[in-house]
């Protein structure tokens, strides 16, 4: 088994792998072009030869940071608002219909507890699913590991470390449902 395959299996791998380094040499070319792109169309095009899949309509503000980009899967309709943080050591998957507000993370990569461990440099991850009709209002992190079921609303700053099925808002830190949606 690769590093690379140990990493997206959540197994714990070398992050300084020469295949993973590579990898993410090349994520920071994308990024710098998609950072430095005015054209939306273009940028969109950019995502769309970039990340795993994307649906057809996809928009995405400026500035957009990621470690690797292939390994996030994002559905039709898809809009995210100026400075995504999306870490994808593990996958990303996004459904249909999902808007993300502005300064949001999605982050995957987990870090062992053990200081010893820690500090030898190994790292491992758990993947992130958000359902269809998903928003992500401002300022928002999703924590590894986590799925957000279908027509969830996460309050502006809220911090999610766990999963919550269909239908809720979700608001604070942690997140907490506070509403039901019918």
């Amino acid at each position: 088994m690769t590093e690379r395959d140990k990493m997206l299996a959540g197994k714990p791998y070398k992050p300084g792998d020469e295949e993973l380094k590579n990898m993410r040499l090349r994520a920071r070319q994308l990024m710098k072009d998609f950072n430095n792109e005015d054209d939306a169309s273009k940028r969109s095009s950019l995502l769309k030869a970039w990340f795993g899949s994307t649906g057809e309509n996809l928009h995405m503000e400026q500035p957009f940071r990621c470690d690797y980009g292939n390994n996030i899967y994002v559905g039709e309709n898809f809009y995210a608002n100026f400075n995504q943080t999306f870490l994808d050591v593990c996958e990303i998957r996004i459904g249909d219909n999902v808007m993300i507000g502005p300064n949001c993370q999605l982050l995957t990569p987990l870090h062992p507890l053990d200081p010893i461990e820690r500090n030898s440099g190994v790292e491992y991850g758990a993947p992130i699913t958000l359902g269809d009709n998903v928003w992500l209002a401002g300022g928002v992190t999703v924590l590894p590991g986590v799925t957000l079921g279908n027509n969830v609303v996460v309050g502006a700053g809220s911090v999610v470390t766990k999963s919550f099925p269909d239908n809720v808002v979700l608001a604070g830190n942690p997140a907490k449902v506070i509403k039901t949606i019918d």
